[in-house]
């Protein structure tokens, strides 16, 4: 039970600390922690794994997002 009130402390003390940048690690902890957990009591280990999937799924979206804009930006070719 200490275990488990410390890990929950832990996530909630570097959720409060980080910036949104690391939003995607933060969603990932906190769903892999609970899959982890109904998948077995791997509960950090569900976490870290989580984090690391949330955080690439973030960046993904963060290029796919600047192509995008980057794709707006530029003019458009004019026809003659």
């Amino acid at each position: 039970m200490k275990i488990k009130l410390i890990a929950v402390s832990l996530v909630f003390t570097m959720g409060s600390a980080t910036a949104v940048a690391n939003a995607g690690c933060l969603k990932g902890a906190l769903v892999g922690g609970v899959a982890g957990h109904v998948a077995g009591h791997h509960s950090l280990l569900g976490a870290g794994a989580g984090c690391v999937i949330g955080r690439h799924m973030s960046k993904k979206k963060a290029r796919r997002q600047a192509a995008i804009d980057a794709q707006a930006a530029a003019p458009a070719a004019v026809k003659k």
